[in-house]
């Protein structure tokens, strides 16, 4: 009997969980590890925060896992030693075959000062309701949006809360100076210049104003301070720094690019066995970008360590390669979404488009969704 420890579950960790379930024999153990109750989409977020559909109707319990025949332990994970393959849950020591680190991106509001005092954090499901009635009762003046460090979760989101946002403001009638600011020097950098000018046009034309090269130092009452100037605000939305969970980072699986390093094709970390996957994770693209952090991609990393594993313990060599293909929607109002797409991994380089506005992505983006909840909890 063989166990897999997966630490996480999210994209990457239901993923994988499924995956090895079907693969598997019978009486292998995958143990999936999460201090949280619930699965849910991180676009999500934004339907909430704008009043289109609250957050819980997204969310579905991991424990319907355990009718796969998943154990899932709700419980923090304390440590990793990944020479030994072992993590510490809670106050016991689990031992496995094979290790999946799938524990995402944490949130660090308070490396940015005066940022958890001043602002909503649009990135934490525990503070969108908060958010969304300060937005409710937002009645005019100046409204920043802001990425308050790289790289973060889903890069199209910020801006298309300020498309949505900015719809939801104007149908009440109301006067609105809204700004989205970046430390990049362009929206999207992966898109390139010309898939940026696109995005940047439509903010524009719905009176939003861009401001790249903005990497705020700290938050004020009333203002954001950045090196040479500061910004006004009356409501401030922002996207904190990421970072790798503490456990991570003091597991010994983190290198110089401050996230975990992996085989990009395999997934595998330096200590066999031991595998990352999803938004802790650094990759780098051809053209020495990191590979952005979307759950299209963990979940597809997800489903190669799984058939690496489920070979490995079969006594064979895994053809399984991560590709790196997929994309993330951008709503932009009025019922359509764009979509950011492509092959990331390609070289010489990542080949990378945005799609036109169109009513089709925003329902493949519903569909999504609601087809991952079907998936891997009906």
């Amino acid at each position: 009997m063989k166990r897999i420890l997966i630490l996480g579950g999210g994209f990457g960790g239901l993923a994988a969980a499924h995956h090895l379930k079907q693969k598997l024999a019978a009486d292998d153990e995958v143990v999936l590890v999460d201090q949280r109750a619930y699965f849910m989409v991180g676009f999500r977020k934004t339907w909430a925060l704008v009043g289109v559909s609250p957050l819980e109707a997204g969310q579905r319990p991991l424990d319907r896992l355990t009718q796969i025949g998943v154990q899932v332990i709700r419980d923090s994970v304390t440590a990793i030693d990944p020479k030994a393959r072992t993590a510490e849950v809670g106050d016991r020591r689990m031992e496995a075959d094979a290790v999946v680190v799938a524990l995402g991106a944490e949130l660090a509001p308070e490396a940015v000062p005066g940022l958890q005092q001043h602002a909503h954090n649009v990135y934490d499901p525990q503070e969108i309701p908060r958010a969304a009635q300060a937005l409710r009762e937002f009645r005019g003046g100046r409204l920043l949006i802001g990425i308050f460090g790289v790289p973060y979760q889903c890069p199209p989101a910020p801006y298309e809360m300020a498309l949505l946002i900015n719809d939801s403001l104007r149908s009440r009638g109301l006067r609105v100076n809204m700004e989205v600011f970046t430390p990049q020097p362009m929206s999207l950098p992966v898109l390139g210049q010309v898939g940026c000018d696109v995005i940047e046009s439509r903010l524009a034309d719905n009176g939003i104003t861009f401001l790249p090269n903005h990497k705020a130092t700290a938050v004020e009452t009333g203002e954001v301070v950045f090196a040479n100037e500061r910004r006004p605000y009356d409501l401030l939305l922002g996207v904190p720094p990421h970072r790798p969970p503490a456990v991570v980072r003091r597991s010994g699986l983190v290198d110089s690019s401050g996230w975990v390093q992996v085989d990009p094709r395999t997934l595998e970390t330096q200590f066999p066995g031991v595998y990352a996957i999803g938004d802790v994770v650094h990759i780098a693209m051809a053209n020495g970008k990191p590979l952005p952090k979307a759950g299209v991609f963990a979940e597809a990393m997800g489903e190669v360590v799984a058939d690496r594993i489920a070979a490995t313990f079969a006594g064979q060599e895994s053809q399984a390669r991560f590709a790196g293909e997929g994309g993330c929607y951008l709503e932009v109002g009025a019922g359509l979404a764009m979509m950011v797409q492509g092959r990331f991994l390609a070289e010489p380089e990542p080949e990378v488009v945005l799609t036109e506005a169109l009513p089709h992505y925003l329902n493949e983006k519903r569909s999504f969704e609601a087809q991952r909840l079907q998936m891997w909890f009906a």
